[in-house]
């Protein structure tokens, strides 16, 4: 093979990066292209590099691998957990948390199952997203199973609103308006006198919507989605900014690393993900062969601390993977104000 192909490959793909780079989170047309599966960011790069390797192409190989190093925080690979190990958790005072997007609450599988699996997770608290039934039509059906889940989590509270719950067994001290229209924020006892953890069950919209790419509406709803997408980071950012006390945001953020609005979620707190240790860590589209998206987070602000964190089979129940976290708060927490009982109407009931 001729250094020429090669060479003209590289400068391809370094012109889309670069475009990438430039364009991803500043332009909402570009939603589409950075839904390529994060890990081409890395793969495609290092293919042209050995492909110039073996070609003797000095010139391609300097162009693949600066578009490697460039598109690095693209690729959505995470070396730390690779060598990261868990916090060691305390003697007490651990909370078990599942968060997971039900894929339209068992819409299109058997509730009897999908009840069980939820059982069988035995979490202390669950941040469960779309409590809803898809119109298929870009719009959402609010549904009201609560009575079956009342009786299935009998130990647990319930707090629903805006397609999600949050259940708790532990002591819910407050739910809190937010300014993120598709997040609920409901404050929690912890055990041991630990004090508050603020848990935010986060569904940001996703970016299009399943229809042709030859019609209108579909650039039309992609453009809408983005002012969405960005209207709903920046109501979360003030929601955690002004949160007294340490919080765990978890959810389905539907973006990737290759997506501008990851630039949102670093800034909302630490990631948990190197505790997985999983290099390539995903978490939508379980079945195999699917695997290359990491849609859900988990994310904690100073005082939380996450211990361990997992994904987790769905079973067929939901194409998002379940996400598990231990969590406990490093110390006593001061900050607990006299009220913050600004209450949520329960939308879902």
């Amino acid at each position: 093979m001729t250094g020429g192909p090669v060479l003209w490959a590289a400068v391809a793909w370094a012109v889309f990066l670069g475009a990438h780079l430039a364009l991803n989170g500043r332009w909402w047309l570009w939603l589409l292209p950075s839904l390529l599966p994060p890990p081409l960011f890395a793969a495609v790069p290092a293919a042209l590099l050995v492909l110039a390797w073996a070609a003797g192409d000095g010139a391609a190989g300097a162009v693949a691998g600066g578009a490697l190093l460039l598109g690095a925080r693209q690729c959505g690979l995470v070396p730390g957990a690779l060598v990261r190990r868990p916090a060691r958790p305390p003697e007490e005072g651990t909370v078990r948390v599942v968060s997971w997007n039900t894929q339209h609450w068992c819409q299109s599988t058997e509730p009897d199952p999908f009840y069980a699996f939820l059982r069988e997770l035995d979490a202390d608290v669950y941040l469960l997203q779309e409590y809803h039934h898809d119109e298929f039509d870009g719009t959402y059906r609010l549904i009201d199973d609560e009575r079956r889940l009342r009786a299935t989590f009998p130990g647990h509270r319930a707090v629903i609103a805006r397609g999600l719950i949050t259940l708790s067994r532990l002591p819910v001290a407050a739910t809190v308006e937010t300014a993120a229209r598709r997040t609920l924020r409901v404050d929690l006892e912890l055990p041991g006198g630990q004090g508050r953890l603020a848990t935010f069950n986060v569904h940001i919209p996703v970016q299009l919507r399943l229809i042709s790419p030859l019609r209108a509406e579909f650039y039309r709803a992609v453009r809408t989605r983005a002012g969405d997408r960005a209207r709903e980071y920046a109501g979360l950012a003030r929601d955690v900014a002004g949160c007294p006390h340490p919080a765990l945001i978890a959810g389905d953020f539907n973006t990737t690393a290759a997506i501008g609005d990851a630039r949102h979620i670093a800034r909302l707190g630490a990631d948990a993900v190197p505790l997985t240790g999983r290099l390539c860590p995903t978490s939508w589209q379980p079945r195999p062969g699917l695997r290359w998206w990491r849609l859900d987070w988990v994310l904690t602000t100073p005082g939380a601390r996450v211990h361990s964190y997992r994904f987790r089979d769905p079973r067929g129940l939901s194409d998002h993977s379940v996400q598990e976290v231990t969590v406990s708060l490093t110390g006593p927490d001061p900050r607990t104000p006299a009220d913050t009982r600004l209450r949520h109407h329960s939308e879902g009931t």
